[in-house]
């Protein structure tokens, strides 16, 4: 099944944080705080301004990002658990 975002909005898949810490600690599923770091699916056509006109999204996909802590809305899509924000619910986009 293909998926399609709509207006503005940005389908995301999470990046997985470490299971252990810099010094080998392993942290419990139970302590740990979902990730804010993703990974863009899909992105839609993008908002339309005043004349009807589509304004092109910034990001694109395979475009690895920051989102706030509260950002999106959980769905799940073929059994996997992805995010769909609008796009000025995205902080910046991380570059190698």
């Amino acid at each position: 099944m293909k998926f399609r975002p709509l207006g503005d909005r940005v389908l995301i898949k999470r990046i997985a944080e470490e299971e252990k810490t810099k010094g080998g600690i392993i942290i419990p599923d139970t302590a740990k705080e979902k990730p804010q770091e993703g990974e863009v699916i899909a992105v839609g056509p993008g908002a339309r301004d005043e004349d009807g006109k589509y304004i092109t999204p910034d990001v694109k996909t395979g475009d690895r990002i920051l989102f706030g802590k509260w950002s999106g809305t959980e769905v799940k899509i073929e059994g996997e658990d992805l995010l769909i924000m609008k796009e000025s619910d995205i902080l910046g986009v991380l570059q190698a």
